[in-house]
Order: structure tokens, then C-alpha cells, then sequence
């Protein structure tokens, strides 16, 4: 018989003291919304979520608050609920079995490596999260059960990013650091000997200092009722939500719970500005659109350098000289400049969705060429909810009912777009943006997913993280600097793991990726992976061309295709 697992004590855990008093604010006012806990591998993250199934306090009828899982496979009918089959077939009564959101009702659910989750479980979550009711409708049956619970999710941002439509559903976000101290180092290992030594005695060790903290929880619960804040507490969260450009007010009324959980866990019933400051970070971590106020200027690029990051310098001739300059200038910005976008080819649906239609930029709609039929079943899932109804619990089946196919394939663009230094003569940059600002529109037209990176400044950043193409991009795109070297390695491998990920999310997805390059590195361009359906956009107007551009799109397997020269504008 296989031993229950035993977790790690909460109280054990070395450090981490910022992680431990969020996830006991969301504890002590589950109306906090959640912690998203963001950070590198051996962080402590999913040993300190884990560890808080054993300090949750009893409510009031003297029964611990749930505490469960969603695994990353689960399936659509295991969150939800699904249908009692045993019942069906001896009763012929239709019952369901409650699914993981009913289980976590009141409590909490967990996700480990949340931006890996599928995108249909991402749906349903944000479409529980919203109402706190779960509804299952399947031929004829609906069952519906409240479903409110707090949402803790931990995440590698190496591994991909979050949906921004999940991500603001989390009330507090924290970026863990790796741990970079050497006493903590070995306090930590020294702590995880001991305990796969013998986690019963470990556990048995701290017993006294897990209930303790249970018990200061349980009466910060009983304090958050007498809590209060002045009119300076709401004005000042106001200023700030303001200050860093958030949109709606989800931040200010999440900034106001989580200030008073704080405050009833100091002991205290006013809220006061210790409580706001501490739980600032963690409110607009994932919701901040202006970056912080700093003072000082940017240190100056090394000596020596046409670009940071040793990018090539231009060779003689006035066109290439002038562009050659410009990284020895801290990033500046550059507006968009209109253009006429290249003859891109159509888009094609890959071996893994063959079977899949979906609407491209150009209008023209994909599916099953002329003469083919689908073979009776094929590509399709049955049905076992649909074709237990339709023969009414009889055995053998008559019949056997198939899931309904999704009527498109889902499409999303990943531009990669080179901001470095070398892009801001003759306005290259600006003229790079209107390419993108007209892909982000003809996506939006379709209903198609956008996700833009830029490469420069020596660094790979979201301009526009993935999510529907939004019908103005402009704004954003302006606001991107220009300068420095450029990283075209490391924007291709990760634009490879960003693919991987999200392939794995949706087998159905198909994704189209644009490299926007003039092409001028230093860095080597053998040996990079692929990037499956490609175009490389060159940008190069010089007069005398190094043709890195076509070298690019040569070694990714892609379609090449030149931005239009400036005289034929």
C-alpha cells in the first residue's frame, strides 16, 4: 500500500519570507484574488504552495478548507465534473461526479507551471473565476455548483509567459529570485537532508510551530472584520494605481484587501502606510503599464564599440557610416513610419493539423482540398457523455457519438522584431513598426493571436505578450527604444522554446513567425532551430548589401522577403 506523501513544513522553509506572508494574506482574505508565484527552478515555489494545505485554519462548522491540484494533463471532464458512468449503466441515471473546481470549493486550488496549462482549461478557469459558479451543460442535462476558491499558480518564465487574461485574475504576483546567499545555501540543504532522512520525525519537529501559525491565521481572520482604513489609504492607492498606468480598477480594490489582511496579521485594526508599501510590488507587479520613476541617466555603451554588445561597425561609405553611429547613443525612440507590407505567402496549416481550417491574413479560408473526405470518425473524439444518452444505457450500443470539431484552426503570429542600433538610421526602425503595426491589424481583422518580441539594447522583451490582437498596437510599438547591440540568437532560441510551449498547449494551433532583421550582428548564425512556418523580413537599405538577411533565412528553412526600398514609396 503506497505511504500518503508527506509535505514539507511551511515553518521549515529557509528564507523566502516575502512568498510566505503573501500566500498567508490570500489565507487570511481569500477575497485577495490569488498568488502567482513567478521564478526560476529550485526556488522553494511549489514546496511553500504545497506546504500551506497544513496550516489552513478549520472554519466555522470545524472542517479544513480544500486544498487541491489541478494537474498540468488533466482533462476538460476531470476540472469540471463528469458524467457517473457506473450509474448510467446500472441505473440508466444520469449523475455527475463532481470535478476538481466543486472539490476546491471554499479552499484552494493549486497549479504548478500554470503558463504551460492548456488554453481550454485557461477558458474555463477565467470563466469560473468570474462568476464563482461552475456550469456543465451536455444534451439535455445541466448541473451547476459553486465554485469560489483562491487561485495559486506557480510558474518558470523561462518556459513561457501567461496568458494576460489569466494573469490579471491573479490578485498578487511575486518574482522569486534564485537564492544567491551561501549560509542559505547550506541551511537549505541541511534542512532538506533532515527531512528525507526521516519526514515523519521532521514533521513531528515542527509541529508546534505549524500550529501556532495556524492559530496567529485564524485570528488575523477574526481581526480582518474589525480592520479600517482611513481616506488617505484610498487616495493614496488611487495615486499610485495612476502613477503605474493600471488599467481598471481590479489593482485599487485588491491593493485595499490585501492592505488589510497585513494589517490584521500585524495585530493591528487601522491600515497603515507599513501595510500599503508591503504589498505594493506585489499588486502592480503584473499590472504596471508605466515602469517606476528613476533618477540618474543610462550608463554610457564600452569604448570601442560601434554597438553594445559588439555588433558589427559599419564600413566605409556615408549610407552605412551614418548608421554606424547610432550605437554610440543611448536608446532613443523612434516613431512608425506607414508601409506597404511585403507579398508574405499563405499561410498553410502544419502536419500536426492538417485537418484544421482557419481564416489567414489574407481572407482566403483552408480546410479539405476539393474531392477529399474525411474517413468516418477520423481526427475525432467520441463522445461518451452524448452516446450513453442516446441509447439510454442499452447494451450493446447502437450507435457511438463523436465530439463535436472545433470549425476553426487557431492562428497566432510571432514577430520578432530587431530594435538595436543599426535599425534607427534612414528610419528603419519606424518603418519596421508600421510593417508590424499592419500585421497586429490584419491579425485583429481575423481574430487572430498576436505576440511581438523585440531584440535589442543587448536583451529579448515582450513588446505585446500573446493574446488576440488588439485593435490598436501603435501606442506600444512607439514607446519601444532603439539602441544597442543585437542579441539575434538569443531571440531566435527563444522565440524555439516559446514554439515548443505553446504547441504544446494547443496541437491545433498554427503559428506563422515574422523576423524583422536588417540583419547586422556580429553573432553567428549556424546552428540555429527551426522555426517552422518563417519569413524573414530584411530590412537592409544600404547601398552595398552584406545579404545577412537571406543568410538568415536560409539557415531557418524560411521565406525571405526584402522591406520595399525607400525610393519605391
Amino acid at each position: 500500500m503506497r505511504k500518503p506523501v508527506t509535505e514539507f513544513p511551511f515553518v521549515a522553509v529557509v528564507g523566502q519570507e516575502a512568498l510566505k506572508t503573501a500566500l498567508l494574506l490570500n489565507v487570511i482574505n481569500p477575497g485577495v484574488g490569488g498568488v502567482l508565484i513567478s521564478g526560476p527552478k529550485g526556488s522553494a515555489k511549489s514546496t511553500l504552495a504545497r506546504a500551506l494545505a497544513a496550516i489552513l485554519p478549520d472554519d466555522a462548522g470545524g472542517r479544513r478548507p480544500p486544498f487541491v491540484t489541478l494537474p498540468l494533463g488533466a482533462s476538460e471532464e476531470r476540472l469540471t465534473g463528469s458524467l457517473d458512468l457506473q450509474r448510467v449503466l446500472s441505473e440508466r441515471e444520469a449523475r455527475f461526479h463532481e470535478g476538481l473546481l466543486a472539490k476546491a470549493d471554499n479552499g484552494v486550488l493549486y497549479v504548478d507551471e500554470v503558463n504551460l496549462l492548456p488554453d481550454p482549461l485557461v477558458d474555463l478557469l477565467l470563466d469560473v473565476a468570474a462568476s464563482g459558479v461552475n456550469i456543465v451543460e451536455r444534451d439535455g442535462i445541466s448541473h451547476s455548483h459553486p465554485a469560489r476558491f483562491s487561485l495559486i499558480g506557480t510558474m518558470n518564465p523561462d518556459e513561457g509567459e501567461l496568458r494576460p487574461q489569466l494573469l490579471d485574475r491573479f490578485g498578487l504576483c511575486l518574482e522569486q529570485k534564485a537564492v544567491a546567499n551561501v549560509q542559505e545555501r547550506v541551511a537549505i540543504v541541511r534542512q532538506r537532508e533532515a527531512f528525507d532522512r526521516d519526514p515523519q520525525a521532521f514533521v513531528a519537529r515542527h509541529q508546534a510551530d505549524q500550529a501556532a501559525l495556524t492559530q496567529r491565521i485564524r485570528q488575523a481572520q477574526r481581526m480582518l472584520a474589525e480592520t479600517t482604513a482611513e481616506s488617505w489609504v484610498y487616495e493614496h492607492i488611487a495615486a499610485r494605481c495612476e502613477a503605474a498606468g493600471v488599467e481598471g480598477l481590479r489593482a485599487d480594490v485588491t491593493w485595499h484587501r490585501a492592505a488589510q489582511a497585513h494589517a490584521a496579521w500585524r495585530g493591528v485594526t487601522v491600515v497603515g502606510q507599513q501595510d500599503l508599501d508591503t504589498v505594493e510590488p506585489w499588486v502592480l507587479a503584473h499590472r504596471r503599464t508605466t515602469p517606476p520613476s528613476t533618477s540618474g541617466t543610462p550608463p554610457p555603451p564600452p569604448s570601442g564599440q560601434g554597438e553594445t554588445g559588439g555588433d558589427e561597425i559599419a564600413s566605409p561609405g556615408h549610407a552605412e557610416t551614418s548608421q554606424g553611429q547610432w550605437g554610440a547613443m543611448p536608446p532613443i525612440s523612434q516613431q512608425s513610419v506607414s508601409v506597404p507590407a511585403p507579398d508574405f505567402p499563405e499561410i498553410t496549416p502544419g502536419p500536426s493539423a492538417a485537418s484544421a481550417s482557419s481564416t489567414p491574413l489574407s481572407g482566403k479560408r483552408r480546410g479539405y482540398q476539393s474531392g477529399q473526405r474525411r474517413a468516418h470518425g477520423e481526427g475525432r473524439q467520441p463522445d461518451w457523455f452524448a452516446t450513453l444518452i442516446d441509447n439510454r444505457g442499452q447494451w450493446p450500443w447502437r450507435r457511438l457519438r463523436y465530439r463535436r470539431a472545433r470549425t476553426g484552426q487557431p492562428v497566432l503570429h510571432l514577430i520578432l522584431l530587431d530594435t538595436s542600433a543599426s535599425t534607427l538610421g534612414q528610419r528603419l526602425l519606424g518603418r519596421a513598426k508600421g510593417l508590424v503595426d499592419r500585421l497586429v491589424c490584419q491579425a485583429y481583422a481575423a481574430r487572430e493571436q498576436i505576440a511581438v518580441l523585440g531584440f535589442g539594447n543587448d536583451s529579448v522583451n515582450f513588446i505585446l505578450p500573446r493574446r488576440r490582437a488588439p485593435k490598436d498596437a501603435l501606442e506600444q510599438l512607439n514607446a519601444t527604444p532603439g539602441g544597442g547591440g543585437t542579441p539575434i540568437r538569443e531571440a531566435i532560441l527563444r522565440a524555439a522554446r516559446l514554439l515548443r510551449q505553446w504547441r504544446r498547449q494547443d496541437a491545433g494551433l498554427h503559428i506563422r513567425t515574422y523576423l524583422i532583421t536588417d540583419g547586422r550582428t556580429r553573432q553567428p548564425l549556424t546552428g540555429l532551430p527551426s522555426l517552422g512556418d518563417c519569413v524573414v523580413v530584411d530590412t537592409e537599405q544600404s547601398a552595398i548589401k552584406r545579404g545577412r538577411g537571406r543568410q538568415l533565412a536560409e539557415q531557418l528553412g524560411a521565406c525571405y522577403r526584402p522591406l520595399p526600398r525607400l525610393e519605391a514609396l
